[in-house]
């Protein structure tokens, strides 16, 4: 497994990104159209930019394409790897020959950004002649994150979903037979998985502060199911008491197990969230909130214990609705500048909608598969703690954040509380709230 690390959500990194989008949303805007002049059945040449950087990454989406080039011969693909959002903004800014055909982006926050500023074409017609009903190809999630404002510009190609990983052995050793289904059982075990060392720990049973890698607000939060947004569009935050009930869990948890100075003691201390010494690796962390890639990151990494994957814990009195999460993942789509729009869907549509091609991605890569045949499909090769993450993909109770027409700063302003409350720098949550919603509003009303 490569452990796709690029496909993480990092607020901080949207926010950058999200900057850098809106210098070029008024130049894109009015090139987006539906109807692509193009010969799809024509010799022709479409370049197709992607993020992925890793050898076996590479290799893998090179494959896809070369499958596609055989199944359309005629079409020719020039592939570019290691793109980040900040170069394809430039060459949708710039245009040409040289600006790709094709994207595909980590930041599924910009989603929101690529749609209004209709940088990427609508895709919406693109499906229409082809009788493809997005409803019932992908997952509900992932069908939701791929579009905004009524207008769908993108498309998921793979996917990521959290999860809870667990130390079996440190389990077992606590006297817990089964990892926790409800917060309140996942904190209490937190605390029977805890051992003190002095001013530190041996073992802690969860990292709970929010630069604990991958437990962000938003991964939090996913299992109160949130509603961030009212019919208005205007921020719902401090009205649907999810947000309120998550932060005052999270902050008893960080008091709960030793305080929040304590904690970023002892994760001063980690290895890097990539590497072989991650804490979870190492046994100094018995539970993790994370995604798929860190099965196999965690396994190579041969660790002492044996490794258990469950869906992550639900808020006590939704404990019905067990078994959903948090979903996220890479986003494809047609330039706006491109002339070669028809082309560049056969290669769109081959990548995001063909079974095969979306299975053998997912095989390669490791990461959770797009459309709902291929999530099903009997040739999907994976550890059977993996379908953890296929289940939670599949659940229709499973939420994402939504696009916003000014990317993910919404998120960062949410982030930014959390911290705040976290550390006692905020002690009353719902002024919090209330100042946060008001802070999103104003952000957004200015990104119109």
């Amino acid at each position: 497994m490569s452990g796709n690390s690029p496909n993480r959500r990092r607020s901080a990194a949207a926010l950058a990104v999200t900057a850098s989008i809106a210098l070029f949303a008024s130049a894109c805007t009015g090139q987006s159209t539906s109807e692509a002049k193009d010969d799809a059945s024509k010799e022709t040449t479409i370049t197709f930019w992607h993020g992925w950087s890793a050898p076996e990454e590479v290799k893998a989406i090179q494959a896809n394409v070369d499958a596609f080039q055989k199944a359309h011969p005629n079409i020719h693909v020039k592939v570019v790897g290691n793109i980040n959002d900040d170069k394809i903004n430039q060459a949708l800014r710039a245009g040409g020959s040289n600006a790709p055909d094709v994207v595909s982006s980590f930041t599924t926050n910009n989603v929101g950004k690529f749609c209004s500023s209709k940088a990427f074409v609508d895709l919406a017609p693109f499906l229409k002649k082809d009788g493809i009903d997005p409803a019932k190809t992908f997952p509900k999630a992932m069908n939701e994150y791929t579009q905004f404002d009524g207008r769908r510009c993108t498309l998921p190609l793979l996917g990521d979903a959290y999860a809870l990983y667990y130390n079996k052995d440190a389990f077992k050793e606590a006297g817990i037979t089964a990892p926790p289904k409800t917060w309140g059982e996942f904190a209490a075990d937190a605390k029977k998985l805890t051992k003190a060392k002095g001013d530190s720990y041996e073992q802690l049973g969860f990292m709970p502060t929010y630069h604990g890698y991958e437990s962000t607000t938003e991964h939090y939060i996913a299992q109160w199911s949130p509603t961030y947004f009212d019919s208005s569009g205007k921020s719902n935050i401090a009205k649907d008491p999810a947000f309120a009930k998550g932060l005052a869990f999270q902050k008893q948890l960080v008091e709960d197990l030793g305080g929040f100075q304590k904690l970023e003691k002892f994760r001063s201390g980690f290895g890097d969230e990539f590497g072989a010494k991650h804490p979870f690796h190492l046994g100094q962390v018995a539970m993790q909130l994370d995604g798929e890639w860190r099965l196999g990151m965690a396994e190579d990494a041969k660790p002492k214990f044996e490794i258990g994957v469950a869906p992550l814990p639900v808020p006590d009195d939704q404990a019905a609705t067990y078994g959903k999460g948090y979903i996220t993942g890479t986003i494809a789509g047609i330039a706006a500048t491109s002339a070669k729009q028809n082309a560049a869907w056969e290669l769109v549509k081959y990548m995001t909608t063909n079974t095969e091609a979306v299975v053998n991605f997912a095989n390669a890569i490791h990461n959770v598969p797009s459309t709902l045949d291929a999530l099903k499909s009997p040739n999907l090769k994976y550890d059977p703690r993996f379908k953890t993450f296929l289940d939670i993909a599949q659940n229709p109770a499973s939420t994402t954040s939504p696009a916003s027409v000014n990317g993910g700063q919404y998120l960062v302003s949410i982030q930014n509380l959390g911290y705040d409350v976290e550390k006692g720098k905020q002690g009353d949550i719902k002024a919090g709230l209330e100042k946060t919603a008001k802070e999103i509003d104003t952000t957004i009303d200015q990104a119109k």
